[in-house]
């Protein structure tokens, strides 16, 4: 082989590689690493000052009535991505979320959430000018709700800082499409205020989501939708 046809090659080769170690080392060197799930932990209580009467405190009140979304809460998506062969994740939330729940005894009889689809967030423009136009048509559909359909039972008045586990069963409507979901969840009561954490998988096509794969970007055939909801009264 000449040395002009190996420059040649080496050049190729320059070409083909450059894109995959440019993604190695934006991945590896430079992007900083996705948000941790969605947690309890996350949540900044309140707490009354002793001797105060806060209607609000459960261990006055109870836990019966109406609660309404609070400061605090967001909802996320989580998708695995491959770009270039390297494998990353794509991490997306909103603060955009509204809704009540109402607890009668120690039941959740009703609950209904919305949120603003066009809200969401992530540490890359681009997919977010994917998931607002193509993947989620935001224009056209731009919020999604989720609707309690059978009663949460609790067991019990939950102690101070108890957690308790639970399913929500309901219906979830996603880019106009609903379907029944049930989704696992923990709660706890801390202070004055009663937070609910969990996630479920989402298989897009179940939603008539279109292949979210774009680009240099693959993205498989499910993503997880996280919640961490923060209630008041």
């Amino acid at each position: 082989m000449s040395r002009r046809t190996r420059w040649i090659v080496f050049g190729l080769l320059a070409l083909v590689l450059a894109p995959v170690v440019g993604t190695f080392v934006y991945l590896n060197v430079f992007r900083s690493d996705p948000p941790e799930r969605l947690s309890l932990d996350d949540v900044t209580t309140t707490t009354a000052e002793p001797g105060s009467e806060d209607p609000t405190d459960p261990a006055e009140g109870g836990i019966e009535g109406t609660w309404r979304v609070a400061d605090g809460s967001v909802v996320g998506y989580r998708v695995e991505e491959t770009l270039f062969g390297q494998s990353a994740e794509g991490v997306g939330r909103s603060e955009g979320v509204t809704g009540t729940l109402t607890v009668e005894g120690t039941t959740v009889t009703e609950a209904t959430f919305e949120v603003d689809m066009a809200s969401f967030e992530s540490d890359e423009s681009r997919r977010d000018g994917q998931f607002e136009g193509r993947i989620m048509e935001t224009d056209e559909f731009p919020t999604a709700t989720f609707v309690l359909t059978a009663p949460i039972e609790l067991g019990g008045v939950p102690a101070e800082g108890e957690e308790v586990v639970a399913e929500a069963i309901g219906e979830l409507t996603l880019h106009g499409v609903t379907r029944q979901i049930t989704i696992p969840l923990t709660a706890k009561l801390t202070g004055s205020t009663f937070a609910v954490g969990g996630s479920v998988t989402i298989v897009f096509t179940d939603y008539e989501i279109d292949d979210p794969s774009g680009g240099p970007a693959s993205v498989g055939d499910d993503g997880e939708l996280e919640v961490l909801l923060v209630f008041g009264r």
